[in-house]
């Protein structure tokens, strides 16, 4: 079969030399100059991805990991021309970059919703935060803006967050922006997802634990993703009260892809935070050694809606970005070199491939180099029945990777194991399940 990337940083780079790897014909167009090394010499390549279109025909599938906007309507016109397409949506976008709608919407659906409040400018969220101080979560709106640029409050007066907002404007000069200030809600962090083919979600869903600040001990920059514990295991319970409800809304729009929904769960209940309708990195990197199916496979079934589940191996995984300087930033802020040599100790084996995913990375006169915009050089991963089985195994393997100026997150999956998993357990929102391949929508 003929797969057709279209990125803007190739951050699928490892699901297209697996794709590769199963047989398929791939080409990937890159639209970032700065992104242009990335998987160079590792997965074929494409200057104009609209002159492939013949190429991969209706036969064929075209994959977007490209969030610019406008890429959702594009995929939706592209799927009114007949061309099979797995990625996003029109109304994927919506639902992630507009979160204040994203939130009504969600509370139409039934669900627990913290109070939101929008804003555009500076001056009205700041005389808001005056008048009700209080604990807040700062997060802007639309795809022009990074995880670094939310702000999670830790004052009860609110006075960090009014300083952040204001930085945050100076920074664009005063220039309007939308951003919603989100009461702060105690509790565990955690994610489920699954596949949406358009009609249905495909079963299992999964649940995740993600690990969003770059050091350990949940300190420093909120950066897209340092580590996720996830399992396709005891799912059902979960998914049918979050993101099932969406589905309808789903296959009103023709949504075809990933979609993640961000909850935190305490004793009040599941409290929806954003959403996530496409892609996720590290995401599909953890999620892959719990797929017993190749992903050529698993995407065929989603565009010919063939299938309602797919083959999932039990337990958890866990998966560690490893990152070089100058994430969590770009080299177009921080002048970083690439082509920094990627080693490994000892011999690699089939396992250990299947659980290298490479990111940022390239050839350069036959060896692997760091390349591209942030400094994501790969995700390692490890699978076990248990979670500490799983954490043991990734970080053996992510200690026999080398790269001058490594960095990664020695606690991944720690809190999960010590307390979380428990406490989340507990709410009664993990019962056993017979069949879980069975928890699609209704």
């Amino acid at each position: 079969m003929r797969f057709l990337g279209v990125t803007e940083t190739c951050d699928l780079g490892s699901l297209y030399m697996r794709l590769v790897a199963e047989g398929h014909e791939v080409k990937v167009f890159v639209e970032e100059e700065g992104a242009r090394g990335t998987m160079a010499g590792l997965v074929p390549r494409t200057e104009d991805w609209r002159a492939e279109l013949d190429w991969v025909g209706c036969d064929g599938i075209i994959l977007f990991e490209a969030v610019s906007e406008g890429y959702g309507a594009l995929q939706d016109r592209l799927r009114a021309e007949g061309y099979r397409v797995v990625g996003g949506s029109a109304f994927g976008d919506r639902l992630e970059n507009d979160r204040a709608y994203a939130q009504e919407l969600l509370s139409g659906l039934g669900l627990r919703t913290a109070a939101v409040r929008h804003f555009e400018d500076a001056e009205s969220g700041d005389a808001f935060l005056a008048a009700c101080p209080g604990r807040y979560v700062l997060k802007f709106s639309g795809p022009d803006f990074a995880s670094s640029d939310n702000y999670v409050g830790q004052r009860p007066d609110g006075a960090d967050v009014r300083a952040m907002l204001a930085a945050r404007f100076r920074a664009r000069g005063g220039e309007p922006a939308p951003y919603i200030l989100m009461d702060h809600v105690e509790g565990v962090e955690m994610g489920v997802g699954a596949y949406f083919d358009g009609e249905h979600f495909l079963a299992p869903a999964c649940l995740d634990w993600e690990h969003k600040r770059f050091f350990a001990g949940d300190m420093g920059e909120l950066t897209g993703e340092m580590g996720t514990v996830a399992t396709f295991e005891r799912t059902r319970k979960f998914f049918d009260l979050t993101l099932a409800r969406i589905a309808p809304l789903l296959r009103e729009h023709g949504h075809v892809g990933y979609v993640n929904l961000n909850t935190i769960v305490n004793a009040d209940g599941i409290w929806p935070l954003e959403f996530t309708c496409r892609f996720g990195y590290p995401g599909f990197a953890v999620l892959e050694p719990l797929q017993a199916i190749a992903w050529g496979d698993l995407f065929e079934a989603m565009v010919r809606r063939s299938a309602r589940s797919f083959a999932s191996r039990p337990g958890f995984c866990v998966g560690i970005v490893l990152t070089t300087p100058p994430f969590p930033y770009t080299r177009k802020q921080v002048g970083e070199p690439v082509g920094l040599p990627v080693l490994f100790d000892g011999v690699l084996d089939d396992e250990d491939r299947r659980n290298l995913h490479y990111g940022e990375v390239g050839l350069d006169g036959g060896a692997l180099v760091t390349s591209g915009l942030y400094g994501w050089t790969m995700v390692v991963t490890g699978s076990g029945r248990r979670i500490e089985a799983a954490r043991r195994a990734a970080y053996e393997r992510a200690g026999r990777v080398f790269v001058p100026g490594l960095r990664y997150r020695l606690d991944i999956g720690d809190r999960l194991i010590a307390s979380d998993y428990a406490a989340v357990a507990g709410l009664g929102l993990f019962p056993e399940e017979r069949d879980e391949n069975s928890a699609a929508d209704k």
